[in-house]
């Protein structure tokens, strides 16, 4: 800590005290440890700050600690005044991520990717309600879905890729719609669904004078149990596809999509309707309502873009050095990403590997979670039963003597 500059002088009353009894003047005093925790992937200090001292310093030293503890990497954060955490990682754990084995999900929060100092990375929708992806983002987005599906939870999905992505998934899907006309229906009625949410809420607000202010609804979650409607998560998979245009009657189509999405973005939260808009490309170009989307979009994650164009709708509002962190991430690094939110802070981030029949196995063993919504019913996905079956990777024996 001495040789990276991170002591104090002793105060002045002990070098008082330490000449009046002719004694050795104490040496310069580090940060003391509180807690020493080792993980699997990294040892975690928490620090008691000297007077003097400020977490910035220990930001600003992490690169000398590194090198002098000989370690990966360092990073520091402040938990509170005065007291700082440094995690040390000793290995490159994004090179082959593993999730830990307890993690500590809640109520719409998932845990979704591995950070580079070995923490785990969340979506938590009732924190940051709607975000945006951005590249690559087929398996962050099975992780994403795998993760919701064991919970009390409606999955509306928008594939526009005649549903590739997400038609596999379709049994834990309350709604899907794989072209643009459908996903107009679906945005309409999720408006309308929360419409009829928010009459709910504010015949439930509790206003009286002898109701204390903690118990009063403003939102889905200060109901009670039995009243409380479902969460909807809304997943489109390409959104640009959505805001494309060849003709005067798609564009009042791609119109009315954008429109509902915006109102969902703006109005959603409350109601307990989140937004998880991907895509390979977003910009300005797709047209009016996309930058008034995308400011309503308080998470933003991006994987390897293909141009520094998309990296600045992404972070350029809120994190402007995470820009460059995008467009650098390596192309042999597949699920790497940038993950950043509206405070100004980002992470590296990996998700685990979750191949596709991974994913549809836990979508398949959960599919009697799946919430039967009265104002999408005309657009649950309808599957035969050899769709609906899982299938066996296992190689199928011979019936023949």
């Amino acid at each position: 800590m001495d040789a990276c500059g991170l002591t104090v002088p002793p105060a002045r009353w002990r070098l008082a005290l330490a000449r009046a009894a002719n004694r050795p003047i104490s040496e310069p005093r580090s940060p003391r440890i509180l807690r020493m925790r080792p993980t699997r992937t990294d040892l975690v200090l928490r620090l008691k700050l000297r007077p003097g001292q400020d977490a910035f310093d220990l930001a600003a030293a992490s690169d000398r600690l590194r090198h002098s503890f000989s370690m990966y990497g360092v990073t520091s954060r402040e938990v509170w005044s005065g007291v700082v955490e440094l995690r040390m990682t000793g290995y490159d754990v994004l090179k082959r991520v593993r999730m830990p084995a307890e993690t500590d999900p809640r109520p719409m929060r998932v845990p979704v990717a591995l950070r580079q100092d070995g923490s785990v990375h969340y979506r938590d929708y009732r924190a940051i309600p709607h975000a945006l992806t951005l590249g690559g983002k087929s398996v962050y987005q099975r992780n994403l879905v795998a993760g919701l599906a064991p919970m009390d939870v409606a999955l509306v999905g928008i594939d526009c890729k005649q549903g590739v992505e997400l038609y596999p998934l379709a049994r834990r899907f309350s709604a899907l719609a794989d072209d643009a006309d459908t996903a107009a229906e679906v945005l309409d009625a999720l408006v309308s669904r929360m419409e009829g949410v928010y009459q709910l809420i504010r015949s439930q607000q509790r206003i009286t004078s002898d109701v204390p202010d903690a118990e009063i609804a403003a939102d889905i979650w200060d109901l009670p149990d039995d009243l409380r409607p479902v969460p909807v998560v809304i997943l489109v998979d390409e959104v640009a596809e959505l805001a494309l245009y060849a003709s005067k009657e798609e564009e009042k189509r791609r119109d009315r999509i954008i429109t509902a999405l915006v109102r969902l973005a703006q109005l959603g939260r409350a109601a307990g309707i989140y937004l998880e808009i991907c895509g390979q490309r977003f910009g300005s170009e797709l047209g009016k309502g996309i930058t008034m989307l995308r400011a309503q979009l308080t998470g933003r994650t991006a994987h390897r873009v293909n141009d520094e164009t998309s990296a600045n709708m992404t972070f350029g509002d809120i994190a402007p050095d995470a820009v460059l962190a995008a467009i650098q991430i390596p192309a042999e690094m597949r699920g790497l990403a940038i993950a950043g939110d509206s405070s100004g802070g980002w992470h590296r981030i990996r998700a685990p590997h979750t191949s596709l029949r991974q994913a549809v196995n836990i979508c398949n063993r959960y599919a009697d979670r799946t919430p039967a919504l009265l104002e999408l019913a005309a657009f649950r996905p309808v599957l035969s039963a050899s769709t609906a079956a899982p299938v066996s990777l296992a190689k199928a024996s011979s019936a023949t003597a």
